[in-house]
């Protein structure tokens, strides 16, 4: 109509869930429900399946689950910045404590989510990531992690089978580095051998 001023709006920020739990992916459906500048564009409880949704949509934001059956969350970030390069990743957990989360944020995730969060807490997490790019939880982790980042790379690793050699060339450390980081994690899990590391990092929730 002549004379009248067009509302302008912005459209709502595009979101995409990665998490293998169905009751995480539908409780943030139904947090998220009542924001209209927020839209959930897709969902996955894989990271393979993830990355295809990623790719497909590019999303603003990807909220990412810090512990997915079939790849570490760090690999995953490095991966969803080459298929959606302009998303931004927010690390959602229920450990803020887990000795992944700080190579997954070195990795190039913004900010971590803890999963009990409320939902006007995921609500302005994601505002947040949106207009300043990264995210600060006001809450900390209640205790350290059991092990370093840099450890928790080579007991990753460990698990997949990997040699001294191979972690090595992986992490661009010599062989002996790699041995005093896998020392010292066998000593902080209370490890005998690689099968037993293993062992007591899964019961742990290492891995």
């Amino acid at each position: 109509m002549a004379g009248s001023a067009a509302v302008l709006t912005e459209p709502p920020t595009r979101i995409v869930v990665i998490d293998d739990h169905p009751v995480v992916r539908d409780g943030v459906a139904a947090q998220l429900q009542h924001y209209r500048d927020m839209t959930i564009v897709g969902y996955a409880a894989t990271a393979a399946d993830g990355l295809r949704v990623c790719a497909a949509e590019q999303p603003d934001v990807v909220l990412l689950d810090l512990r997915l059956p079939d790849a570490p969350a760090a690999d995953v970030v490095v991966e969803l910045h080459q298929v959606s390069p302009d998303s931004q990743v927010l690390v959602f957990t229920a450990f803020p404590e887990h000795a992944a989360v700080a190579p997954t944020l070195a990795a190039g995730a913004r900010g971590l989510l803890v999963k009990d969060a409320h939902g006007t807490t995921v609500r302005d997490a994601i505002r947040n990531v949106v207009r300043t790019g990264t995210y600060h939880a006001d809450r900390a982790a209640a205790t350290p992690p059991p092990v370093t980042a840099r450890e928790y790379d080579v007991l990753r690793l460990v698990a997949a089978g990997h040699t001294n050699l191979e972690i090595g060339a992986e992490l661009n450390l010599s062989v002996n580095t790699v041995k005093t980081y896998l020392r010292e994690v066998m000593h902080k899990l209370g490890a005998r051998n690689r099968a037993q590391l293993i062992m007591n990092a899964r019961s742990r929730g290492l891995l």
